[in-house]
């Protein structure tokens, strides 16, 4: 309903109204949308994954195995996240584990070969969203550089430490 009223002109976009204030929220609605588009496709495709699976796909074709550690420090994602993401794909026979020869408390992860089996079939999925997304940001050429920089902004002083600081 709210959307319909937005689209009719009837109702403001608080989060707009808001401007910085807003900016947290704007990002996260445009995430969550994002995010629950593609879950929507890959359901209705009879895909058996997830929309940030991918990263996982990529890091481990790209480097065969990888820790729970390297894969949360090389993607900047907290550890949790991370291995949210490897028990599902665990779950859903993507990933297999053994113990690190040097460290018995660390788990090497790596492809299963269903999972090699099936990047073919999603990489189809995968490159058609990059896609979408350069369509998306057409008309903002220099959004991935603009994001580039807040990212280092935040690496630099975290938004915590950037209020206090104004306080």
């Amino acid at each position: 309903m709210r959307n319909q009223l937005l689209n009719l002109g009837l109702m403001e976009d608080f989060l707009i109204h808001m401007e910085y204030e807003g900016l947290t929220s704007r990002l996260k609605r445009l995430s969550d949308a994002l995010l629950y588009s593609t879950k929507d496709l890959y359901k209705s495709k009879g895909l058996d994954i997830e929309p940030n699976w991918n990263l996982i796909f990529r890091l481990l074709q790209e480097h065969q195995a990888m820790t729970i550690t390297e894969m949360a420090d090389t993607l900047q994602f907290s550890h949790p996240a991370v291995v949210k993401i490897v028990k599902k794909m665990k779950r859903n026979g993507y990933i297999a584990t053994q113990e690190d020869d040097s460290d018995k408390r660390k788990q090497v992860l790596s492809l299963t070969p269903k999972a090699h089996k099936h990047i073919a079939v999603f990489k189809p999925y995968w490159e058609a969203g990059t896609e979408v997304t350069r369509d998306i940001l057409a008309d903002s050429p220099h959004f991935m550089e603009e994001l580039a920089r807040i990212e280092e902004k935040l690496n630099e002083a975290n938004y915590k430490e950037r209020t206090l600081k104004k306080l």
